[in-house]
C-alpha cells in the first residue's frame, strides 16, 4: 500500500471516528433536552387539569369526555388527582390507567415533593400540589410522539450527513495527500535520474527550513559522500592496476627471456632470482594494500585494548631489525622521573599500530645516510607523544604537500624501493585512534615525525 492511500484511509478513519462521535452526542444531547422539555410539559399540564377540577371550573366528565376525543388524534396527557392518604379525586381514564399509582408511589411523591419516571415508552410525572392550604397528589402521563417523531428524524438526518461527510472527507483526504506527498514524488524522480555516470547530479532544495528541504539536503550530502567515495575508489582501482602492471610485466619479461633459449645454471637462477623479487614486490604491494583496507574500517569495528607504547616500539624496533639488518633504531624515554604507566598506554589495536610505527621508522631509515631513525616516546596533558627523526636529505615542500596521497613516490623513488602506500597507511591508523600526524621536514636537515595519540 502507497504512502498516499495509507494517510487517506488513516486520516478518513480518525476523521470520521471524530465526526461519528459527535453525531452521537449530538442525538444523546437532543434525546435529553427533548426527555427534560417533555417533562416540564407534563407538569404544566397536569397542574392545569388539577387546578380546572379542584377549582370546579370543568367537571370531571367534561374533562375525561375531553380526554377521550383528543386521544384519538393527539397525544393527550393522563392526569390523575389524589388526596395524600391515597384517595383517588379525579382521573381521566381509569380503565386506561398508564401509571398505576401505588401507596409506595403516593408516599414517595409526599417524601420527595416531585418524581420523574418511565413506563414503557411513555413518560411520568407525580407531583404535590397545594389548592387552598390543602395538598394533593398530582400524577401525569403521556407518550411524546411529537419529540420521538423530531428525534427520528434528526437521526436520520445526521446518518445522512455522516455518510455524505465521510465521502467528502475521504476525497479531501486524498487530494490533501496527494499534495502533501507530492514534493516527495519529485525528490524520487530526480533520484531516479541520479546513476553511476550522472552522480554528480544533486536533490533541488526548495524549502531549506522544512522536513522535505531537510531531507534533501541530508540526501545530497550523502551523495557527496558517494561520490568522492566512487572517485577515490576508481582512483585506487586505477593506480593498483597501473603498479601491478609493473611488477607483473617485470615478471613476465623474464620468464619469456628464460624460454627464449637454453641458459647455463647461473643465468637461470639469476632469472629466477629477479622474478623471485619481482614476486615479492607484488607481495608486499598486496600486503599494503590489505592493510590500507583494514585501516578504513570503522573504529567500533576493530578490536580496541590497552596498549603500552614502550612495548610496542621495542616489538617494532626488534621486527624491523630482523627484517633489514642494516638499520639501526634508537628508543629513547623521556619523563622517565613520572613512572604512570598511563601516560604512555593508549587504547589501540596493536596490529595496527605496529604497522602504522613500523612504516614511519622505515621511511625514516631508507631517506637517511646511515639507515637510522631515532624514537623518542614522551608525553604531555593528555597525549602520549612519539617522535621519529633521521638525519637524511628532508623533502622538498612538493614531496611534504603529497607526502599522504596514496601511490605518490617523491623525489628519489627511483633510488629508494616503495609503493607510496605508507605514509596515507600510518595517517589512516592513527586518526582512527584518534591522534595526530604531523611532519617536520627541510631538504639537507632530514625528516621528523610527531605522532600524538591520547592516553587512557
Amino acid at each position: 500500500m502507497k504512502i498516499r492511500t495509507a494517510l487517506t484511509l488513516k486520516y478518513t478513519c480518525i476523521t470520521a471516528t471524530i465526526f461519528l462521535l459527535c453525531t452521537v452526542l449530538v442525538y444523546l444531547v437532543s434525546e435529553h433536552t427533548r426527555d427534560q422539555t417533555f417533562f416540564r410539559n407534563l407538569k404544566s399540564e397536569g397542574i392545569t387539569k388539577a387546578n380546572l377540577f379542584l377549582a370546579g371550573q370543568v367537571d370531571a366528565s367534561t374533562m375525561q369526555s375531553v380526554y377521550l376525543n383528543n386521544r384519538k388524534f393527539i397525544n393527550e396527557v393522563e392526569v390523575a388527582v389524589y388526596t395524600t392518604d391515597f384517595k383517588m379525586l379525579y382521573h381521566d381514564a381509569i380503565h386506561n390507567d398508564i401509571v398505576k399509582e401505588t401507596q409506595g408511589m403516593i408516599n414517595e411523591i409526599l417524601k420527595k415533593k416531585e418524581i420523574e419516571f418511565h413506563v414503557g415508552k411513555y413518560q411520568g410525572i407525580g407531583i404535590v400540589y397545594t389548592y387552598k392550604g390543602r395538598q394533593y397528589i398530582v400524577t401525569a402521563a403521556a407518550y411524546d410522539g411529537y419529540g420521538y417523531s423530531n428525534l427520528v428524524g434528526l437521526q436520520e438526518t445526521l446518518i445522512v450527513l455522516f455518510i455524505v461527510g465521510l465521502s467528502l472527507i475521504f476525497i479531501a483526504g486524498y487530494v490533501l495527500a496527494k499534495l502533501s506527498l507530492k514534493p516527495i514524488r519529485n525528490i524520487v524522480n530526480e533520484a531516479e535520474m541520479i546513476t553511476a555516470s550522472h552522480i554528480d547530479r544533486r536533490i533541488p532544495v526548495k524549502n531549506e527550513k522544512d522536513e522535505l528541504g531537510e531531507l534533501s539536503i541530508a540526501f545530497n550530502e550523502l551523495l557527496k559522500r558517494i561520490e568522492v567515495s566512487f572517485d577515490s575508489q576508481k582512483q585506487f582501482v586505477s593506480n593498483v592496476s597501473h603498479e601491478l602492471r609493473t611488477p607483473l610485466a617485470a615478471l613476465t619479461a623474464e620468464i619469456d627471456v628464460s624460454l627464449q633459449k637454453d641458459r647455463s645454471n647461473e643465468q637461470y637462477r639469476q632469472a629466477i632470482l629477479n622474478m623471485q623479487q619481482d614476486a615479492k614486490r607484488m607481495t608486499r604491494l598486496i600486503d599494503g594494500l590489505l592493510n590500507l583496507a583494514k585501516a578504513d574500517y570503522c573504529k567500533e569495528e576493530i578490536s580496541m585494548r590497552e596498549v603500552r607504547l614502550d612495548e610496542l616500539l621495542l616489538d617494532v624496533r626488534e621486527m624491523i631489525l630482523r627484517a633489514h639488518p642494516e638499520y639501526n633504531v634508537e628508543l629513547l624515554f623521556s619523563n622517565e622521573e613520572d613512572d604512570d604507566d598511563r601516560l604512555i598506554t593508549t587504547l589501540g589495536n596493536p596490529y595496527l599500530l605496529n604497522i602504522a610505527f613500523a612504516n614511519l621508522i622505515e621511511n625514516n631509515c631508507k631517506y637517511s645516510a646511515n639507515h637510522s631513525s631515532i624514537v623518542q616516546i614522551s608525553f604531555n596533558g593528555e597525549w602520549s607523544v612519539v617522535r621519529m627523526s633521521d638525519n637524511g636529505s628532508g623533502m622538498s615542500d612538493k614531496d611534504k604537500q603529497h607526502l599522504f596521497t596514496l601511490f605518490y613516490r617523491g623525489a628519489k623513488e627511483k633510488s629508494v624501493e616503495g609503493h607510496g602506500i605508507g605514509m596515507v597507511l600510518a595517517k589512516k591508523i592513527v586518526s582512527l585512534h584518534g591522534g595526530n600526524i604531523a611532519v617536520n621536514s627541510e631538504q639537507g636537515k632530514g625528516t621528523i615525525f610527531v605522532v600524538e595519540i591520547p592516553h587512557v
